[in-house]
């Protein structure tokens, strides 16, 4: 793909205007990947290319994201607002059904002289927003070459799909009968092909990536490049379930319900049992949570070598100099801890996230903070490091200021929520503790609430609400939690 046939391409200009923006932006996402890497302590992640980046970026200890599942974090990172805003909770509606005009992040990078490029999941598959790229979104499923007329044309036809009012095109019958059959055709839950890395999804990604960064190199770009794995069903490489020996897994030393937390903050594994190997209902055997652990590390081993191929193709075209690199997995994720194994709670295995970002001349590179950070404010932030206008409307802040001094007194508390049926969880994290407050849906009555003191008690083996001893407590951090996340942020 040489640089003439890839901009004949493209319809309209690339730039309106020239660009304002002081650096690239290497914009990398994972699904499903929590901090099971290497520089946040994992004895047991093989990651040395995301390792390599924290050496030259600043990493986060303590960030969050704002919903445990892939549409609605992903929805509220990109607009810089919260789900009760964006209205966006499940993996059906599109935001812009909500907020028809709202400015995604992209789409002000675009505004404002970049060209933006998506690759592969970023938005959750099928609710993908054109507005935000100059060039048609890629897939690695994809009929034809990034940049080609055909693989617009086939982009357009998948954006069809999505209706103005923000609903999916298909019916609910429709919608049923997809679900229904991608249940029937989801196969084993993990598997270790005898492939080359662009023999899966990830490869070709990785490979399409180092395209796109030959072909923008001397463009002003915001490159998104999202990768599917460790996300279910485990498939990698063998070469990578190769360097992870089954007997250095062990279980999760606590896999029960916290005693005296309401059934519905958990779930009933619904995802992972709609694949081949695991029981209907019931417990998850033993050797086959020791198979799921075994099998998350090597796709997420598989993910880490990709992103090593990324970062090389910036320091071979010359641009690990004038490039902003950031990096995060868009929820955390339960490996059998309360007996859990994928997202959907508000629990601090499932809230938590990794995140990194190396910005050009930074002061700290190789530091952690310990500053409570949540995905809202990626947007403020990289607009304010790019050096652009700030966008308006957005709900979170920009953690600039930790880049310069990791160390320096930050928000008081990192906001989550998550839906069950006629209820709003509301999860409010602070250096200690984790207030969960269960409101029914019009907000005016409080279910239940679940309190953990994670200074005593890291794996939430206990709500504590209704301790009298705790009492005192719960009445603090109810008033801060009225306070809102606007009442958090640094003074």
């Amino acid at each position: 793909m040489n640089r003439r046939s890839f901009l004949s391409a493209i319809a309209a200009p690339l730039f309106a205007q020239q660009p304002r923006g002081k650096f690239n932006v290497l914009f990398i996402a994972v699904d499903d990947l929590k901090p099971a890497i290497g520089c946040y302590g994992d004895a047991l992640a093989i990651t040395p290319n995301i390792d390599r980046l924290a050496a030259r970026s600043l990493r986060f200890s303590r960030a969050y994201c704002q919903q445990a599942v892939c549409s609605p974090t992903r929805t509220s990172l990109l607009l810089g607002r919260r789900p009760d805003t964006t209205k966006i909770y499940d993996l059906e509606h599109h935001f812009r059904g909500v907020l028809p005009d709202v400015v995604t992040l992209p789409q002000h990078f675009k505004n404002n002289g970049y060209v933006t490029a998506s690759l592969s999941k970023i938005w959750h598959g099928g609710l993908e927003d054109g507005r935000s790229n100059t060039i048609p979104h890629w897939v690695p499923q994809s009929p034809a070459a990034w940049g080609t007329v055909e693989n617009a044309l086939w982009q357009t036809r998948r954006e069809t799909k999505v209706m103005a009012d923000g609903w999916r095109a298909d019916t609910q019958a429709q919608r049923d009968q997809k679900q229904k059959k991608k249940k029937a055709a989801r196969g084993p839950v993990w598997a270790s092909p005898d492939v080359p890395d662009n023999g899966l999804g990830d490869g070709k990604t990785a490979d399409m990536a180092i395209k796109a960064i030959e072909t923008l190199k001397n463009d002003r770009f915001f490159l998104m490049t999202g990768f599917l794995k460790p996300h279910l069903p485990f498939i990698a490489p063998k070469k990578y379930f190769d360097l992870h020996k089954p007997e250095k897994f062990t279980l999760a030393k606590f896999q029960k319900a916290p005693v005296g937390s309401p059934a519905f903050a958990l779930h009933a594994n619904g995802e992972l049992r709609g694949y081949d190997l695991v029981p209907k209902d019931g417990p998850i055997p033993d050797a086959l949570q020791k198979d799921l652990l075994r099998a998350y590390y090597a796709c997420a081993s598989y993910t880490d070598a990709q992103i090593g191929k990324l970062l090389d193709a910036l320091d071979k075209n010359g641009l690990a100099n004038n490039t902003i690199v950031i990096l995060w997995g868009d929820h955390g994720w339960h490996l059998g801890d309360h007996g859990l194994w994928h997202k959907h709670t508000n629990f601090e295995q499932a809230t938590r996230v990794p995140l990194f970002i190396h910005v050009p001349g930074q002061k700290n590179p190789g530091r952690a903070t310990a500053g409570l950070t949540e995905y809202v404010d990626i947007f403020p932030t990289l607009t304010e490091l790019a050096g652009l206008p700030p966008s308006t409307g957005l709900e979170g802040i920009s953690f600039a200021p930790l880049i310069d001094n990791p160390d320096r007194p930050w928000k008081q508390a990192a906001f989550s929520q998550y839906p069950r049926p006629g209820l709003m969880g509301y999860s409010m994290r602070t250096e200690r503790y984790r207030l969960t407050l269960w409101l029914s849906r019009d907000g005016n009555k409080e279910m239940d609430a679940e309190l953990f003191d994670y200074e005593t008690d890291p794996d939430e083996t206990e709500n504590l609400a209704k301790s009298a001893s705790h009492a005192q407590t719960m009445k603090d951090l109810r008033a801060q939690f009225a306070k809102g996340w606007r009442g958090a942020l640094p003074r």
